[in-house]
């Protein structure tokens, strides 16, 4: 499992979200529905406990806990903007 988040991810999380240096964002599994995949990726900012992964970039610590990682089953996640719309990658 691993965990990157991209420079542009990072300025678009710092401008368009608020977020700053020392903030602690959690990446969590949140049901979205149905269809062909019916789990999502979903963001908030956090009190850091349980990570089970974490990636810091920009003094922004971005983590996930034990009980969210069952959805990368051992693959890589990668957060990137593209026109200011953050994207979730699962490789």
């Amino acid at each position: 499992m691993k965990l990157t988040i991209t420079d542009a991810a990072v300025h678009c999380f710092t401008t368009e979200w608020d977020f700053k240096q020392g903030d602690f964002v959690r990446i969590f599994v949140r049901y979205s529905g149905g269809g062909e995949d019916a789990f999502a990726f979903g963001i908030m900012k956090a009190d850091p406990q349980d990570m089970s992964i974490s990636y810091e970039s920009g003094g922004i610590t971005f983590f996930m806990v034990d009980n969210d990682t069952w959805y990368l089953d051992g693959k890589e996640l990668a957060i990137d903007s593209i026109n200011d719309e953050i994207t979730f990658i699962r490789n």
